[in-house]
């Protein structure tokens, strides 16, 4: 028995945790130096110190891999079946029993921060390794949908990798919430992006990493420094937490007041491991700017619909399994939630399903159904082979 236990779910969110060699055989020759001597690749490195050989070796020892089925959700991270190496993860896939699953990185969120440099030739050749990384590992497995990344600093530079990405197999473009420090995210040079994947049938996503981070200060409180999940201070806590959503509600905002959503309607947007408990409030602040601008802003005259219209429409997120999302749905509407697992995370917890359940007591079978698989499908459009949508073996999870 799966973990799914038969039902028909598709998993937004989920990882590899890769070694910190991860990149080499993906980059061009002539810029892999240069990306080692660099300030951002070194400072990320030594947050991220993993031993290739040690790693890999622990994967191939006889007991770890007799104990894998059984430890499939308890694993995390690094230790995690399929974390890093492809093949295994087609296995884990195989025991998870999901009809498909969105793919992104660890080590190389945000770009190794190249995106705020005025180094573009090195940030779009990172960009570029990472996509070659992305679409090879999944290759291995149809289920496994590849998630490329796309900087938006340089129009021209955005297209070609953009256009790379599209020729190596991507199922999605990934791009920063945070915004571009030139220009704005809905800059009309930045139309051939969003064009490319319309044409493609595949979404553009943001995930948590790629957004404006909280002023360290916040910190400095005379306390001892607050562990996160890891046990360290690096990653989400309490206060952390808190702005997350932050940057892409100004840039979907932006996104939707300039007329690009209206302008590509059949591009769908994705919102991933950026939880979605804001939604509801953000989509009626959305209206009311609308209404209250709308007087003296002819770009707001010229939207085909209410704001709040127009994301539900093309947008779609992943609450958190601690968020209430039977309330998230219910305020928001049944088009916009889809289930994530957040695999290897520690985050994603060991029975995601469960807490998922839980929160959806009392949705009709049509909202379920639609959270587990319908809301990716119409998300993912030609990014997921149609045999995968709904397979005859796969029964609807209400």
């Amino acid at each position: 028995m799966t973990y799914a236990a038969g039902r028909l779910i598709h998993d937004a969110d989920s990882h590899l945790m890769e070694l910190d060699d991860c990149l080499d055989p993906y980059f061009e020759s002539s810029m892999l130096a240069r990306f080692h001597a660099s300030t951002h690749y070194r400072a990320r490195a030594a947050r991220y110190v993993k031993r290739p050989g040690r790693s890999r070796a622990a994967h191939a020892d006889p007991v770890f891999r007799a104990t894998v089925d059984e430890n499939i959700l308890l694993r995390k991270n690094h230790e995690a079946h399929g974390s890093f190496i492809r093949e295994d993860r087609s296995h884990a896939m195989d025991l998870f029993g999901f009809a498909s699953q969105l793919v992104f990185t660890t080590y190389c969120l945000g770009n190794f921060g190249l995106d705020q440099t005025d180094d573009m030739a090195l940030c779009y050749a990172a960009a570029d390794a990472h996509n070659r990384m992305m679409t090879d590992f999944c290759a291995v497995d149809r289920r496994l949908l590849s998630s490329c990344y796309v900087p938006l600093e340089d129009f021209a530079r955005a297209r070609q990798t953009a256009v790379l990405a599209v020729r190596l197999g991507a199922r999605s473009l990934l791009v920063p919430s945070r915004c571009p420090m030139r220009h704005a995210p809905s800059h009309a040079e930045l139309d051939p992006v969003w064009a490319l994947a319309q044409e493609a049938g595949i979404p553009i996503l943001f995930h948590v990493g790629g957004e404006e981070k909280m002023s360290k200060t916040y910190k400095v409180n005379g306390g001892p420094p607050v562990p996160d999940f890891h046990g360290g201070d690096d990653n989400f806590t309490s206060i952390s937490y808190m702005p997350i959503p932050n940057s892409a509600m100004q840039t979907l905002s932006t996104l939707i007041f300039d007329g690009v959503f209206d302008r590509f309607p059949r591009l769908k947007w994705g919102a991933i491991e950026l939880g979605a408990a804001w939604v509801p409030g953000w989509m009626r602040s959305m209206d009311s700017a609308a209404f209250a601008f709308r007087k003296n802003e002819t770009r707001l005259q010229k939207l085909s619909a209410l704001p709040s219209e127009i994301a539900r429409r093309q947008l779609r997120v992943t609450p958190y399994p601690h968020e209430d999302t039977g309330w998230i749905i219910r305020n928001s509407g049944e088009e916009m939630c889809l289930f994530s697992s957040d695999f290897p995370h520690i985050e994603g917890g060991r029975h995601p399903l469960k807490r998922f359940d839980e929160t959806l007591q009392g949705c009709s079978p049509k909202a379920i159904n639609a959270f587990y698989a319908d809301n990716f499908i119409d998300l993912m459009g030609e990014g997921l082979a149609p045999a995968l949508r709904r397979p005859a073996h796969l029964k609807a999870a209400a």
